[in-house]
């Protein structure tokens, strides 16, 4: 039995199968997990989703950036973007189906046994991993509850740009989504830099990873969501997993037996 993780899938449904198929997965004795962005860019989110989902319990899915804005324009919560490529989702017949089961899934998930976190960006450099559970619970619960369409309407924006204990309301559920869905550049005590998508830092910021992480001695991190560095984090434990297929470069999965990293290489002309 053996354990695999995607990175940012977002419609390549093509891709997805070509590395299921090469690394022989097999859902009746295999398990399959996911750092989020499973949509969104790519052309085929439907049959993603519906496959990922067909899994049941052989599957773990964290929620990314894209996913939180699918459901946000599902739900008629936000308007959708230029960039969108979500439109297959949005008229498939079971999408009340596809909405429930992902506003069902986690922001963060623990592997103790493996002293792992699956996160699909990142984590705020001072939290330790009982800290950043509770605070992914907060959202994770709003997002399951009945006012999870108020959530996803007032998500947007990068204020607050830090996290502070006496935060609530949006500003607190807001700055709690970006540690865990967009983060990538920071400050030491968190402040969050959310325009930089590159892997040339703005000044007076560093990547979330570069930062003294006391608090997460020993804790291995799987994260997506940094296409710009290509799967290449010099920080031991460390496993990025976003090498930009929906960009025309390729799509990682990763053995968490061994660590050892499998791609495939963009099947199409994305751009």
């Amino acid at each position: 039995m053996s354990t695999y993780v995607f990175g940012d899938i977002q419609g390549c449904f093509r891709e997805m199968m070509c590395l299921i198929e090469k690394v022989d997965f097999d859902c009746e004795v295999d398990n399959l997990w996911f750092v989020g962005d499973l949509v969104n860019r790519g052309p085929d989110n439907l049959e993603t989703l519906r496959f990922i989902m067909d899994l049941d319990d052989s599957t773990i899915c964290v929620l990314g950036n894209h996913d939180l804005h699918f459901l946000a324009v599902a739900t008629g919560s936000h308007k959708p973007a230029r960039h969108d490529t979500i439109g297959d989702l949005l008229a498939a017949p079971d999408l009340g189906e596809i909405i429930e089961w992902m506003r069902h899934q986690p922001l963060l998930h623990f592997d103790k046994t493996r002293n792992l976190v699956l996160v699909h960006a990142g984590l705020h450099p001072q939290w330790n991993i009982e800290y950043a559970q509770k605070r992914a619970n907060e959202v994770e619960q709003i997002l399951r509850g009945p006012n999870y369409a108020h959530f996803l309407k007032k998500m947007y924006g990068n204020k607050p740009a830090r996290w502070r204990d006496d935060l609530n309301g949006m500003k607190r559920l807001r700055v709690i989504t970006n540690y865990f869905t967009r983060l990538r550049y920071c400050k030491k005590n968190g402040r969050l830099e959310l325009n930089h998508k590159t892997n040339v830092a703005p000044k007076a910021y560093k990547p979330w990873f570069k930062h003294n992480r006391e608090k997460q001695q020993g804790l291995k991190i799987v994260f997506g969501h940094w296409a710009s560095l290509q799967g290449k984090v010099d920080v031991e434990g460390l496993y990025a997993l976003d090498t930009g297929c929906v960009w025309g470069r390729k799509l990682t999965i990763l053995r968490l037996d061994d660590m050892q990293k499998f791609t495939c290489p963009a099947l199409r002309d994305y751009t």
